[in-house]
């Protein structure tokens, strides 16, 4: 009677500490983590049958791994001196099932591609009232149509994530609502051009600024402290959280350098407080001109900010060309306003993006990383003040760490599609 021995298992300290995070991991597959555990008994001179009584798992299952585990160990340990960054993924191969050969599909090239045309049109257009499909409902409407006898919900979600299809997701998207493309075209292609010559005018000295504002930041407090990270472990926070208020930000950004520059974190954002903040950033700087990047907001075209303007420059108007808010000369409406502040004569001006062109304000590209970095479920803030105070760290850190321009590619031209 031949007698096999089971092969020995030794592990390196990076390996057992991979097999460990596999094991241990509570975003591990079962399978991965069931075989880990295996490897690293067996390399813990425990015998098969051992691990068998210890785990209640079928013998062969573990005999099986071990004799995988041993003959992959020259890989492993090559992977492990030559690419340790591949190291991972090679240890996660080596537990991986074979390929199997699997019986021929039964199901013809033609009729994948007819249920793939199914799912591209809308449900309403084969009578289906959803609103987008499902693999169930397009096998329903497959057999249906006589594409194909039968199939699984399992096959034709198989067919969409071979095809890159998701059904199930969608994206909000707002197109722009303007009743005279000529004239949108003009105002995009101002502000590209803007922050395309930023460079050019901040050598002559003209500062460019973006500028925009985020209300309603939530100080919002978890019920509990999280979970710090571990090995094999992500981070876990409390569900439950407390609401202490709210905040607001007005900010500028400086187009060359990347800056944040002068914020006003605070609750309200009144044309005074914005006027202010305008005033602030003109303050701050060395240089005699600027442009402002900014949205049509009813603040951006206030008469505080058109008094700012005047004052900032030494502008000589007399009472009646400034006229009175919403009757007459300057200040008669937002558009008389608007006029003003954009005039290219003045060494402060204002550059408008068109209503519902967000994406072209380059602040709004900076709130998406401050969310990204601060404002996001893993922070707790258990006061205003407190969320506040955060806000002017984050923005300290990141002009000093992380503040550079925008690589700004768009020229202005509408795409046609």
């Amino acid at each position: 009677m031949a007698w096999f021995s089971a092969p020995i298992i030794s592990l390196s300290d990076k390996v057992r500490t991979l097999l460990s995070a596999l094991k241990e991991g509570t975003h591990s597959p079962k399978h991965l983590a069931q075989r880990s555990s295996i490897i690293l008994m067996a390399a813990d001179h425990h015998t098969n049958t051992a691990i068998a009584q210890r785990t209640g798992w079928n013998r062969n299952t573990i005999k099986q791994w071990r004799m995988r585990w041993a003959s992959a160990a020259t890989e492993v340990a090559a992977i492990e001196a030559d690419r340790p960054w591949a190291l991972r993924q090679c240890v996660e191969s080596a537990l991986q099932d074979k390929d199997r050969s699997g019986r021929p599909s039964t199901f013809t090239s033609e009729q994948v591609a007819h249920i793939i045309k199914v799912a591209l049109d809308p449900p309403e257009v084969y009578g289906v009232p959803l609103s987008h499909w499902t693999p169930s409902a397009l096998a329903r409407e497959a057999v249906k149509q006589d594409i194909v006898t039968s199939i699984s919900s399992k096959q034709v979600g198989r067919f969409l994530k071979d095809a890159d299809l998701k059904p199930h997701l969608s994206r909000y998207w707002l197109n722009p609502k303007t009743d005279d493309s000529e004239a949108f075209r003009v105002e995009v292609k101002k502000v590209c051009d803007v922050y395309n010559e930023a460079a050019s005018l901040d050598s002559q000295g003209v500062d460019v600024h973006s500028c925009d504002e985020m209300t309603g930041i939530q100080a919002l407090e978890h019920g509990a402290p999280s979970l710090p990270m571990a090995p094999g472990k992500v981070e876990r926070r409390e569900f439950e959280y407390t609401r202490h208020g709210t905040s607001g930000l007005i900010v500028s950004r400086n187009v060359v350098t990347g800056k944040v520059e002068s914020p006003l974190i605070q609750p309200t954002r009144t044309e005074v407080d914005f006027a202010r903040h305008v005033g602030d950033v003109i303050r701050a700087s060395t240089k005699g001109s600027h442009i402002f990047v900014l949205d049509q907001l009813n603040t951006h075209q206030s008469e505080a900010l058109v008094t700012l303007v005047i004052d900032c420059c030494g502008l000589d108007v007399d009472a009646a060309t400034l006229g009175v808010k919403g009757k007459s000369g300057i200040l008669g409406s937002m558009e008389t306003r608007k006029a003003f502040l954009e005039d290219t004569s003045h060494r402060i001006r204002f550059v408008y993006t068109p209503k519902h062109c967000s994406w072209l304000n380059q602040t709004e590209c900076w709130f998406s990383i401050l969310v990204r970095r601060l404002l996001n479920k893993r922070s707790s803030f258990p006061s205003v003040e407190m969320l506040e105070k955060r806000i002017a760290a984050f923005i300290a850190y990141y002009n000093e760490h992380l503040a550079k321009a925008f690589r700004w590619n768009y020229d202005g031209k509408l795409l046609k599609v």
